[in-house]
């Protein structure tokens, strides 16, 4: 039976432990997470343990106030260390950093934050300001104070995972971002600790998300128009889905892509299902 993984609540506990593999002559693999884990959280240790099985494997788990908005869900967002630290055991963590926000922010917040830039300010960003400079301040912090060699970001949250990448790269931090592909359900949903909040017949609805994305990509060999008309008629057809935007961006600048654009693309989709707002996405190659 799989050892459990040590959980560490304080900044200088996982200093120490890491320093301990360190010594012993492991490498250090990070996989952040804010808990309620599922199938897709533990592909990513799962991955890791593929990339070097040997490999001191911290899972952080820190529900992070500074990316959620007012009115956002961070009182209700589920907690379930517990649990989350039974299903880590299972697939080989060695190590949960779950600190408090006191822990993380002692003086109630954080004065010296990063700016996640003009692509943060689009999209996710737009409908949610703010969001991104708090979740790249998180990541900046654990990445300092896990010191990596590798951590693992989820393809799920593609605008924030290209602002994790070109935070890695503008601001020279010693660390590889692995990219850890999108996890669905049957049908097809996009797997997110947020899923728990929807009932059986909004389940239902927000397949029309992925649908739209699979829509989006059979039309790709046509051009952008055909893609967003195809999306789109897919969306229009479900009354539970409330869309937040569809775009189709540039994989290397996550601008919106012009007509005649063809190269690697993401299409991106944002939607309200009931009272639960979901993401999901889709790469692809345009013309």
């Amino acid at each position: 039976m799989p050892a459990r993984p040590v959980v560490v609540d304080t900044i200088a506990g996982i200093r120490a432990a890491v320093a301990g593999a360190r010594a012993e002559g492991r490498g250090v693999a990070l996989v952040p997470t804010m808990g309620a884990l599922h199938a897709g959280h533990l592909s990513h240790v799962e991955r890791v343990r593929d990339l070097d099985p040997a490999a001191f494997v911290v899972v952080s788990v820190f529900v992070n106030p500074l990316q959620f908005g007012a009115g956002e869900d961070f009182e209700r967002y589920p907690r379930t260390l517990d649990d989350d630290v039974a299903k880590l055991a299972a697939v080989g963590a060695d190590a949960v950093f779950a600190p408090s926000v006191a822990e993380m922010y002692p003086d109630g917040g954080a004065v010296v934050t990063v700016h996640a830039g003009a692509v943060g300010a689009t999209f996710e960003g737009a409908a949610r300001p703010g969001h991104f400079d708090g979740a790249l301040t998180a990541v900046a912090k654990l990445l300092h104070i896990v010191a990596p060699d590798s951590a693992t970001f989820g393809r799920k949250d593609a605008q924030q995972l290209w602002l994790v990448e070109r935070m890695v790269r503008d601001l020279d931090l010693p660390v590889r971002v692995v990219e850890i592909p999108i996890v669905r359900e049957p049908g097809g949903l996009a797997m997110s600790s947020r899923n728990r909040y929807l009932s059986a017949a909004e389940r239902d609805s927000a397949l029309a998300l992925s649908r739209a994305l699979a829509a989006a990509e059979s039309e790709a060999d046509a051009g952008i128009d055909a893609v967003l008309i195809a999306a789109q008629a897919v969306l229009a057809e479900e009354p539970g889905v409330e869309v937040g935007y569809f775009a189709v961006v540039d994989a290397t600048t996550f601008a919106p892509v012009p007509d005649g654009f063809r190269g690697p693309v993401i299409a991106i989709v944002a939607a309200r299902v009931g009272a639960t707002r979901l993401i999901d996405n889709a790469r692809f190659r345009l013309g």
